[in-house]
């Protein structure tokens, strides 16, 4: 069976302090980490497409860099691969710690990258590898900063000490249209087409301060010390390689997780990207409207995440999981009929019980695809799940939004697209769940009859 147990290893027991501090650190890398990479997301449905990709059609140059964004989703899983490998054999630490560095630099350099006017095509294929970097970077992170917590979460808390590092997403949405805002609303609209836009990609170099105190600071985890010695047990061979185990015992594990959580990540990137994009360029809404209903909304979520993960802690982790996706597939088409009367109190109506669910189902995320694995191949397992659902969901969401849009003229087939990646969610939630009830009646009849012997 491919579920871990739930408890810790058998470790020195953290220090309440140190915990806290662990916590704290996570929270932060994750926040910083989804900040830089949100700030492409919002560029690209504002400036973008004109900068680096001029077209003779506002769309064209839109889809081109929504699919800009996309790439970065497509370099995710190199990056849960590579530091999850190396995070289940050297460390959770030294990889957060590389992934917030890669991240900081390539964020910074998109701030500094000149546009198609000054460096002609050179322009939009440096933003593309740029957008690679911060992929793999992201990809990396969310491992490495969602094991720190909760592999020193005390027993039965695991859910909501998962949950300050899902906390970085709203947290990274909040300030990645708090610093959009503040840069439109003190520069002109042309100043802000010239040079304000950059501003948030320059912040990104504060994510390097974050990743020297890490690595100064923070000790590994109890559970990959534990892991650690267990190997070192054994003679290293080819046998060892987390990567190599999970392609071979539990790759049915991995791909169920990120079936599961795609409707997440999908109807997520629509919320805060191809809504925007829909809203100001279709509906003639204004930017900073739209901006403020997205950030109010995403503050909602710094209290319903956790609050969902404290929840999952007590009743388990896949019925609050699988009633977040039941929402999802029921609120889809309320939703765009909300969005398409223009009306900025309907659009905040709309996105706020959407992300209602939405946070339903991310409270338990990180505990849940934890427990899916032991610690050995923990990193590698939970990180490959988790990006091939921002593959499969989030990276392709505004661009399949924008193509549907221009193929049909109705907002109900984005509906549709959301309804059945929920329905996939939906029955891969189903099969985790059959497949946790065989492990615990497995589980039991060995003790009965060991108990009988």
């Amino acid at each position: 069976m491919d579920t871990a147990p739930s408890a810790q290893p058998a470790t020195t027991t953290p220090a309440v302090a140190n915990r806290r501090r662990v916590a704290t650190a996570a929270a932060l890398a994750s926040a910083v980490e989804w900040y830089d990479y949100f700030v492409f997301g919002i560029a690209a449905a504002l400036v973008l497409g004109d900068l680096y990709f001029p077209a003779g059609s506002t769309t064209a140059g839109v889809l081109a860099s929504f699919a800009t964004f996309a790439v970065g989703f497509l370099a995710r899983p190199i990056g849960g691969i590579v530091a999850g490998h190396l995070g289940d054999k050297r460390g959770r630490k030294p990889m957060l710690v590389l992934a917030l560095t890669l991240m900081g630099v390539a964020t910074t350099g998109i701030g500094l990258l000149p546009t198609y006017a000054t460096i002609g095509v050179a322009a939009p294929i440096l933003l593309v590898l740029l957008r690679v970097a911060q992929g793999v970077a992201v990809g990396a992170q969310w491992g490495g900063a969602m094991l720190l917590a909760t592999e020193y979460a005390p027993e039965g808390k695991r859910g909501v000490y998962g949950s300050v590092v899902q906390l970085g997403v709203p947290i990274g949405v909040v300030t990645a249209n708090t610093v959009f805002l503040l840069a439109g609303a003190l520069t002109t609209d042309s100043a802000f087409t010239s040079w304000g836009w950059r501003v948030p990609f320059l912040v990104g170099l504060l994510v390097l301060a974050l990743a020297w105190y890490i690595h100064t600071r923070v000790e590994e985890t109890p559970a990959f010390r534990e892991a650690e010695r267990a190997l070192a047990e054994k003679e290293k061979s080819e046998q060892n390689s987390p990567l190599r185990t999970i392609l071979r015992g539990h790759l049915g594990t991995v791909l169920l997780a990120g079936g599961s959580f795609a409707v997440n990540t999908a109807t997520f990137y629509i919320l805060i990207t191809g809504v925007l994009d829909y809203t100001t360029r279709e509906l003639d809404m204004k930017k900073s409207a739209v901006l403020t209903v997205s950030l109010c909304v995403s503050l909602t979520q710094l209290v319903l995440i956790p609050a969902s993960a404290a929840l999952s802690d007590r009743v388990g982790r896949i019925r609050i999981y699988a009633l977040g996706a039941v929402g999802i597939a029921l609120w889809a088409v309320p939703l765009f009929l909300l969005i398409d009367t223009g009306s900025l109190l309907w659009l905040a109506v709309g996105t706020f019980v959407a992300s209602c669910f939405l946070s339903i189902m991310y409270g338990p995320q990180a505990a849940l695809f934890a427990e899916l694995f032991t610690p050995e191949m923990r990193y590698t397992g939970a990180s490959l799940g988790y990006q091939i659902a921002a593959v499969a969901g989030g990276g392709l969401a505004p661009f399949m939004m924008v193509l549907l849009l221009e193929a049909t003229g109705t907002s109900m087939a984005v509906s549709g697209y959301i309804i059945v990646l929920s329905v996939i969610a939906l029955v891969s939630i189903k099969i985790l769940a059959d497949r946790a009830r065989a492990a615990e009646a497995q589980a039991e009849s060995e003790t009965t009859a060991g108990s009988a012997s």
